[in-house]
């Protein structure tokens, strides 16, 4: 299929070109940071264990690593993980209902 031609001949115009650009919001550098996930606090650790045992591996090499242990973690053994996140989510609300009220 040919592309599109405008009244003078030229291409159209794609719908990315004729999109206008969203303004990003400023975040407020006071602002609670997010809680992490079971996984993100899990990604750290065994991050820092591939690095040391294989300090060749790419980052992209130690994320699929990372994944794929992951997904093999039995439920008994993602527990300390989710609570770490859970604890870390209370910790975000907190810090969350203090930075509202100012």
């Amino acid at each position: 299929m040919a592309p599109k031609k405008d009244a003078k001949g030229g291409k159209s115009p794609t719908k990315k070109a004729t999109k206008e650009k969203k303004e990003k919001k400023e975040k407020d550098p006071n602002a609670p940071k997010r809680p992490l996930s079971a996984y993100m606090f899990f990604a750290s650790d065994k991050r820092k264990e591939l690095k040391k045992d294989q300090p060749t591996l790419t980052l992209g090499e130690v994320g699929k690593a990372t994944g794929a242990a992951w997904s093999e973690l039995t439920e008994k053994d993602k527990a300390p993980y989710v609570k770490k996140a859970e604890a870390d989510k209370v910790r975000y609300e907190k810090e969350k209902a203090a930075y509202e009220k100012n």
